[in-house]
């Protein structure tokens, strides 16, 4: 039986904890912008991640490195006001927490007071566990990242499956557990082997949301814009598409071309 009630007037780190203890799966998706939050949260999603993907999606750079701290508040500020059940989450961008713990305690600080998000999100294990205890000793909720981590592909030089190897998959599963000790409150997976993510939901006792991950883990999460079929030309394994919007919309643009060059809009009915 679903925990969720009508009761819940907001997602949080708790009621999270409480899913994985009830074995309720978490459903996660990301926003960028106030109209598509409304309709996300309306809809009764658990988490909304204002990812760095926004680079992808929103500006169109080919990686996520490109977008800024100032940029991810401004799209952060617009989903905050439109949503008013879930969790909301930013991602920490690029360059802003990487082996400066004091900076990214100011990104931090900056992401919450200026956007009024409810946690952040940072990619990496061992080698940013300053920075996120730096984070937490402030009172700001971390949400980990773990696997493929885009942050890092010029490092990986791929987006090939991660922790396919031993020794990778070691450190993946001690870095969950290095993040759970510290005191984050969830994990994302990133395209790692189902069986590794299934182990590591396992021996964590914080939520562990999957994308590329298998159905093992406590929750998903997904690209809006990805699983809207707004955009066309990503095509991984993991990602299910529940709408062909960008036909759709492609559709109703020439539709609406037709209609002005032929003057067929506006119509009588549509003029003062």
């Amino acid at each position: 039986m679903s925990i969720h009630t009508n009761d819940i007037k907001r997602i949080t780190t708790h009621i999270l904890q409480e899913m994985k203890y009830n074995n309720e799966k978490i459903a996660m998706l990301t926003g960028y912008d106030f109209s598509l939050a409304k309709i996300v949260d309306t809809a009764g999603i658990d988490i909304i991640l204002v990812g760095d993907s926004a680079s992808n999606v929103m500006a169109g750079h080919e990686t996520t490195l490109p977008i800024t701290l100032d940029q991810m508040i401004y799209h952060a500020s617009s989903v905050v006001r439109a949503a008013q059940r879930a969790l909301v989450v930013v991602d920490l961008p690029f360059g802003s927490y990487q082996g400066n713990s004091k900076e990214a305690l100011s990104s931090a600080i900056r992401i919450m007071k200026e956007s009024g998000a409810h946690a952040v999100k940072m990619e990496g294990g061992s080698e940013i566990l300053e920075s996120i205890e730096r984070i937490l000793s402030a009172g700001i909720p971390v949400m980990g990242h773990l696997g493929l981590t885009p942050q890092s592909i010029y490092k990986f030089g791929t987006y090939v499956v991660r922790a396919k190897e031993e020794e990778e998959a070691k450190k993946l599963l001690e870095d969950a557990k290095l993040l759970e000790d510290a005191g984050c409150f969830a994990i994302v997976l990133e395209k790692i082997p189902a069986h590794l993510a299934t182990k590591v939901a396992k021996e964590v006792k914080i939520p562990i949301i999957g994308i590329g991950a298998g159905n093992g883990v406590d929750g998903q999460v997904l690209v809006l814009h990805d699983m809207l079929g707004i955009t066309h030309e990503f095509s991984p394994r993991f990602l299910r598409r529940y709408n062909n919007l960008y036909e759709e919309i492609k559709g109703s643009v020439e539709a609406y071309i037709k209609d002005v060059k032929s003057v067929d809009f506006p119509n009588e009915k549509e003029q003062y």
